[in-house]
């Protein structure tokens, strides 16, 4: 199974039992960090499969659309800002939820709001260059069902704009001022050549059979060295992993 097809067979909410959250009371928050940060707010509805975007003027230096200051878009993937996102960059986020999503399965419901994501990513800017940008996340569980029902994720230009040679992927414990995980993949010390270029192409948002035409490879052994990359990053970063660095 594909990452993205992953994080939609976890995130998304099709239970019988509907959450009862405000979700006005919900864009309005994501709305408030728009205004006070200056960054860009996603909100990911998962029981609707819906994102409600909010855009302050960094999202003109980032060269996103705007037009509109607020958007609603039909898919909790925020398309126009990922597809700015370094291909490297872009898988490892989708990895790192993934993480997050099972480490946040594994604990307790009421502590969970005591956990985030922040990272550094390399995100394509106006002039096309990239720039360092701080991504936050947090999860906001429903009281009716337990399932997760708001994703929000936060964009700012980062004020350090040293590009490192690897971003940073944590995931922390807001209440206690604690990294959890700090998460540093290299993926030259885990995967093959071959796979690393499949990776590149994934990231790049190649299909499987356009990926097999560049690297005149069958459409076969792309989905195995695609499976291949998915366990080995797995085995490397399990659940265990996890639970070993928390408790």
């Amino acid at each position: 199974m594909e990452i993205i097809e992953k994080l939609n067979s976890r995130l998304l909410d099709k239970t019988a039992e509907k959450c009862q959250l405000d979700l006005e009371v919900y864009k309005q928050r994501a709305l408030v960090y728009t205004q006070m940060e200056g960054a860009i707010s996603v909100l990911s509805d998962m029981q609707a499969d819906k994102s409600y975007v909010y855009k302050s003027k960094a999202a003109l230096e980032l060269g996103l659309n705007m037009e509109e200051s607020s958007t609603v878009i039909d898919s909790i993937w925020e398309e126009e800002i990922i597809k700015k996102i370094h291909p490297d960059d872009r898988l490892k986020k989708y990895i790192h939820e993934l993480r997050f999503h099972e480490l946040m399965d594994s604990l307790d419901a009421e502590v969970r709001a005591d956990y985030s994501v922040l990272s550094k990513i390399r995100m394509k800017d106006k002039d096309n260059e990239y720039r360092l940008v701080k991504h936050r996340m947090f999860y906001m569980y429903s009281p009716n069902n337990g399932k997760l029902r708001f994703a929000l994720c936060l964009y700012n230009i980062a004020l350090d704009q040293t590009l490192p040679s690897v971003s940073d992927f944590m995931i922390i414990n807001t209440t206690k001022g604690e990294v959890i995980v700090k998460d540093k993949l290299d993926y030259q010390n885990i995967l093959s050549r071959r796979e690393l270029e499949v990776l590149k192409y994934v990231g790049e948002g190649y299909a499987s059979k356009q990926i097999a035409g560049l690297l005149s490879i069958s459409i076969n052994t792309v989905s195995r060295h695609r499976q291949n990359i998915l366990e080995k990053l797995k085995v490397k970063n399990s659940v265990q992993a996890f639970k070993d660095s928390f408790y």
